[in-house]
């Protein structure tokens, strides 16, 4: 069995509950359904978002809302680099898998432009 991170980014509108909520579950969704993600194959998560991003934790909406009640993971901040990409949120899932798994990386909305970078 290895393990195997699959990364995923978006940014999100507004720093609210309604909005991060819905950029976390909408990020997670297409990261677990693009790389069938099982609860039982992941060893943690870490979520982090720019620090115009603090109105709730993005880890919060994966345990209540994926029940990830057993999963470890853990909020930060991003590092602040001048000029970066605003509002953004990004998730990092790792995952046990067999060897040749080839993760698919999500990016979504502004985000998107992070892989052109």
């Amino acid at each position: 069995m290895f393990c195997k991170g699959i990364r995923g980014a978006t940014t999100v509108e507004n720093n609210s509950y309604e909005s991060i909520k819905e950029a976390t579950l909408e990020l997670l969704s297409l990261m677990c359904s693009e790389n069938n993600i099982k609860k039982e194959n992941i060893s943690h998560a870490i979520f982090t978002t720019t620090k115009d991003l603090n109105a709730d934790f993005p880890a919060k909406f994966a345990r209540k809302d994926f029940g990830w009640n057993d999963v470890a993971m853990m909020c930060f901040h991003e590092l602040d680099v001048p000029n970066s990409l605003p509002k953004c949120l990004r998730i990092l899932i790792v995952v046990n898998c067999e060897q040749d798994f080839k993760p698919d990386f999500i990016y979504l909305k502004g985000a998107s432009n992070l892989r052109n970078n």
